[in-house]
């Protein structure tokens, strides 16, 4: 193929399609102080500002894309400020990792996420793409020392990552620009065992945005193009689906942590479904943006905009609690275990006492 070839089929994936890279740990990579062991945090109900620096200090630049950890202890964030932490990063946002329990916030490298940075079920990794020469990879962090785990990735372009809960199973989309039609593909690759499963491949490049479930046995994914999702029972060697049925089209949001429930979209309601009844409740509409780790608690922003922003339903008894009534937003992985914190994004400077700093900042609500 010719270079004028290859730049017009990389033009036309950049907006969907970002690089992988997975992982053996760099000795020597050390980049950050060490955190302190896992805890509950303890905190109260309410809402806390997270992106702040180690002695509280606001953010000096806006910050978002926040997930955090089924504990609720950890949360991580991209941001542009340039005051969380002691040594100044270059332009650009920067990923950190905000400890409740300690109070400490760490920078995890020092280059630019182009998606949302997503963090293992324990806390221990943080994963995100980034521009790497002419493709995007995928960059592991380990937390508690801030060592890099990088692969190779040179004859693929990879994004959309999903860590399992230990952080040592990575899902991915990637596309191989040697592929005679370019198609994508769902690929897990697991750090133990040194093996790279492909789950399903596409003609296409629309995102298939993988979720795996906290043990790596199911990962939930779509194709983009038919807009079908599908679950696959990697133990089992079986895939369900498309599980919305052949009469609707879907967009998936998450698996849940346990594996048992996805959560999609599917015109302007939002679909729970359940995999063992084969059942699905619906949510009408609403445009579900994140389901906590046992299922059991939906995070929703209502269609309606005179009303609050984000919500959380249990929806095992139909409660609906209040997260945020500014202008908010949130992404998958947003709810912790339980539903007991939600963390969110808001540029509003009334959600917190003291935010003076004009910029859009990252917040936990925690619910007793």
């Amino acid at each position: 193929m010719n270079r004028s070839a290859i730049r017009r089929v990389r033009t036309a994936l950049s907006a969907a399609i970002v690089v992988c890279a997975v992982t053996a740990v760099l000795p020597g990579a050390a980049a950050a102080e060490p955190m302190s062991a896992a805890a509950e945090p303890t905190t109260t109900a309410g809402v806390e500002r997270i992106s702040v620096a180690g002695d509280g200090t606001q953010a000096d630049g806006d910050s978002a894309g926040a997930s955090i950890t089924p504990d609720g202890r950890r949360v991580v964030f991209s941001s542009a400020a340039k005051n969380l932490t002691t040594d100044t990063p270059s332009e650009g946002d920067k990923v950190y990792v905000r400890d409740r329990q300690a109070g400490q916030t760490h920078r995890m490298g020092h280059l630019t996420p182009v998606q949302p940075p997503v963090i293992s079920g324990n806390g221990e990794y943080v994963a995100y793409p980034l521009q790497w020469m002419n493709n995007v990879r995928i960059r592991h962090y380990e937390v508690s020392t801030g060592r890099t785990a990088s692969g190779n990735c040179a004859l693929f372009t990879c994004n959309q990552p999903s860590m399992n809960a230990n952080g040592r199973i990575t899902s991915y989309a990637s596309i191989s620009y040697r592929q005679a039609t370019y198609g994508q593909r769902v690929q897990v690759e697991n750090w133990d065992t040194n093996t790279v499963e492909t789950v399903a491949t596409f003609d296409h490049t629309v995102p298939s945005r993988p979720s795996l479930s906290g043990d790596g046995r199911h990962i939930a994914y779509q194709d983009g193009k038919a807009q079908d999702v599908f679950v696959r029972d990697r133990t089992g060697g079986t895939t369900s689906g498309p599980i919305e049925g052949p009469a609707k089209d879907a967009t998936l949001v998450q698996l849940s942590e346990d594996g048992g429930t996805v959560l999609y979209l599917s015109g302007s309601d939002t679909y729970v479904h359940d995999l063992a009844s084969g059942t699905a409740q619906q949510v009408p509409d609403v445009r579900g943006v994140a389901i906590d780790p046992t299922g059991r608690h939906l995070l929703y922003a209502p269609h309606d905009t005179t009303g609050p922003s984000l919500v959380l339903r249990d929806l095992t008894t139909g409660t609906d609690r209040i997260v945020s009534d500014r202008p908010a937003s949130a992404v998958p992985d947003a709810v912790s275990a339980d539903g007991r914190d939600v963390v969110f994004q808001s540029a509003a400077d009334d959600i917190v006492p003291g935010d003076t700093n004009g910029k859009s900042d990252v917040f936990v609500r925690h619910f007793d």
